[in-house]
């Protein structure tokens, strides 16, 4: 050691219950002489403050279903102001349409063109990925964004039918019945789903249940997403290859069979054709992705596709050489279909379990979206409020000729980079689809379905997210795994299977950490009063005589044998180590209680058990820093009245060693000197350097 460049500090233990522990320092010339001193004071266990049993009830449902406080904004107002934010809270649009500027109007009347130009395709292929009249998706790109911009807390969410949620209400509703044999039936029963699916979603906002949905984890998602790509994008081979006999289920094997089994049926010209258009509406992708400020390059690439190869088709009669066309459409704004609806009969099962589906991935994806974009653009998005918004617009869109719609990431993320500033886009949007369903219809009569085909490939395609999956493999192995049952799953056996089956795996997971909590074996580190992980830090030593161990996690029924068994474990392997030799035999298990948040009746047994498990050995079992709810249950228990005292209570670890060292015949082990290395003070990070 330099003798100029160094100060050194002693630390000792002091063997009192309740002390002060102080550390002299040495002075130097750089302190001008002077001497200070660090002094902490071991405190004991505070009792918790007296609440009674309504007042625990009301902060848990208060932080159950109202983690947000949504009435704080209402304390100390006016009558007149209380009513004036009640509205703006039931109709988000009172909140900025006071103040809406013709600014904001041209900024988002060409944000909300943008997305039209997007929607109108993107509405008429998702509707037959659906097994719906293509009308219907331009149906419910009118209705639902009105509703929306009303009840809807986002600025960016663009709202209109999306790929996914077309996927598995077509799927699942095929299995009932064929949209081919009866097609009326089937759209009685979409527009039911609908309704349900909206009026699950609305329930889930208005009574606060909003965190039901975060059971689908981001692992869950992203495997789930980029399987159902991969099934939409195989589906549309149909409309690619020019095949008409193809097959209705939605597994990897049966489309690829049906693909290969029907070569005969492949059209030359419907492939030059599609996959030509495929390639420019990638490449249009691939360069708004590239360079941002270019999003109108693929927003208006699938409307200019559509355009174009209409003309291509009326110009040639390519309609007569095998290229199949979308036909004549109906002209005219939604009709009412609340006659449509049907909650009796032998469909009522599949369609609830629809509209459940159907309503949960939508939710998961609007809200997801939403919140994507208020963060950068510093706003907040209230989850409850987009759950009654996406749930009223899709019972209203079901009342009005319309199937499940939510916010869609790819006319979300058109509308936020076309500058989009309020929800008015929507209705710009609205607009715009309305004038084509009135006066444009006809326009459509020769759209080639291959355009279609390749218009929904292409907006898939985004779905699948390889650097997320690889991300998540890098960082949780087993969340990885859930990743993949969600998406072999959804490949190989159907869709909602495959969610299912992740979901189910993710819960597993949550059980396994509940039943079986982690408990970890502390040890001090050399000249501090902290306590750490020995497996985790190698300069953490045990204290002789001490087994000081910490659970982590609350304490239950589910897991209170496992504990036990698992402490009697570490005492065992304690007590067989190579150091009881050379030190005094365990006198002392320290429980550190600070990650256990809660107990139940079973929990407190489990004290009891596990005191005169380790009382036979002849060891003593002393708790750290029982939280409130824990501490209070056992005292009032009858059980553990008696342990709960004063003596085996301690607020840290470090008091509780230094306490019981001096009452037991085990001697403190003093601690290392410290050296500070005061050369080191004076580096970039401003950190010191600690010499034992």
């Amino acid at each position: 050691m330099d003798g100029g460049s160094n100060k050194r500090v002693s630390c000792s233990t002091i063997p009192t219950h309740t002390q002060t522990r102080s550390i002299p320092m040495e002075p130097n010339t750089t302190n001008n002489n002077t001497q200070s001193s660090i002094a902490m004071e071991i405190h004991q266990v505070a009792q918790p403050p007296p609440r009674s049993s309504f007042q625990k009830l009301k902060n848990k449902l208060k932080e159950t279903f109202f983690p947000d406080d949504p009435l704080r904004q209402f304390k100390g107002q006016s009558p007149k102001k209380k009513w004036i934010l009640a509205f703006q809270y039931i109709f988000p649009i009172l909140q900025w349409a006071p103040n809406y500027s013709f600014k904001l109007f041209k900024s988002d009347v060409v944000s909300g063109l943008t997305i039209a130009s997007l929607a109108i395709p993107q509405g008429i292929s998702y509707a037959k990925l659906a097994n719906l009249p293509p009308i219907v998706g331009l149906y419910s790109s009118f209705v639902p964004p009105l509703v929306y911009a009303v009840f809807g807390s986002s600025r960016d969410l663009a709202v209109g039918p999306v790929s996914i949620a077309s996927l598995i209400m077509g799927s699942m509703l095929r299995q009932e019945i064929s949209p081919n044999k009866d097609p009326l039936l089937f759209l009685q029963l979409a527009f039911t789903s609908t309704f349900f699916a909206g009026f699950f979603q609305a329930s889930l906002g208005f009574l606060r249940l909003g965190f039901l949905i975060d059971f689908l984890s981001k692992a869950t998602l992203i495997g789930f997403m980029a399987g159902a790509a991969i099934i939409v994008s195989l589906q549309q081979l149909k409309s690619l290859l020019g095949i008409t006999h193809f097959t209705n289920k939605m597994g990897l094997v049966p489309v690829l069979t049906s693909v290969f089994h029907h070569t005969k049926e492949w059209s030359w010209q419907t492939i030059l054709m599609g996959f030509c258009f495929l390639v420019l509406l990638l490449l249009a992708r691939h360069v708004s992705m590239k360079k941002p400020k270019l999003f109108w390059i693929s927003a208006g690439a699938p409307l200019t596709c559509v355009i174009v190869s209409t003309l291509i088709v009326f110009a040639f009669k390519a309609q007569k050489h095998g290229i199949g066309v979308i036909g004549k459409l109906q002209e005219g704004l939604n009709p009412p279909s609340w006659n449509m609806l049907r909650f009796h009969g032998s469909h009522l099962g599949i369609v609830i379990k629809t509209g459940l589906v159907t309503g949960i991935i939508s939710l998961t994806e609007g809200i997801a979206v939403g919140r994507t974009f208020a963060t950068l653009k510093d706003y907040r998005v209230d989850g409850n409020k987009e759950m009654m918004a996406i749930g009223l617009m899709n019972i209203v869109g079901s009342f009005t000729s319309c199937y499940v719609t939510t916010g869609a990431f790819s006319r979300s993320a058109v509308n936020h980079n076309a500058g989009a500033k309020t929800a008015v886009s929507n209705i710009v949007m609205s607009v715009t689809v309305m004038v084509t369903l009135l006066f444009l219809m006809p326009l459509f009569q020769y759209t080639p379905n291959l355009v279609l085909g390749a218009i929904i490939i292409t907006a898939v395609i985004g779905l699948i997210d390889i650097p997320a999956a690889f991300n998540i493999l890098r960082t949780d192995k087993f969340d990885f795994l859930v990743l993949l049952c969600a998406f072999l799953g959804v490949l190989f056996i159907s869709v909602q299977d495959g969610l299912a089956i992740a979901v189910g795996v993710s819960i597993f997971r949550i059980l396994m950490q509940i039943i079986r909590p982690r408990t970890v074996m502390l040890g001090s580190i050399p000249g501090t009063d902290i306590y750490r992980n020995v497996h985790h830090y190698k300069e953490a030593v045990r204290v002789p005589g001490f087994l000081i161990l910490s659970i982590e996690a609350p304490i239950n029924f589910a897991n209170c044998m496992y504990l036990n068994e698992r402490i009697s474990r570490w005492v065992e392997e304690f007590e067989a180590g190579d150091d009881v030799k050379k030190h005094p035999s365990l006198q002392y298990v320290i429980l550190d209680l600070s990650g256990v948040s809660a107990i139940d009746t079973t929990g407190v047994s489990f004290f009891k058990d596990l005191k005169k498990t380790v009382e036979k050995k002849g060891i003593e079992l002393k708790l750290v820093n029982p939280l409130g709810e824990v501490l209070e249950k056992l005292q009032r228990a009858e059980e553990t009245r008696d342990f709960i005292t004063p003596q085996n209570l301690y607020l840290t670890i470090g008091g509780a060693v230094s306490s019981l060292s001096s009452i037991s015949s085990i001697k403190p082990q003093p601690l290392p000197t410290l050296v500070f290395d005061e050369e080191a003070q004076t580096n970039s990070t401003g950190s010191s350097q600690l010499k034992t």
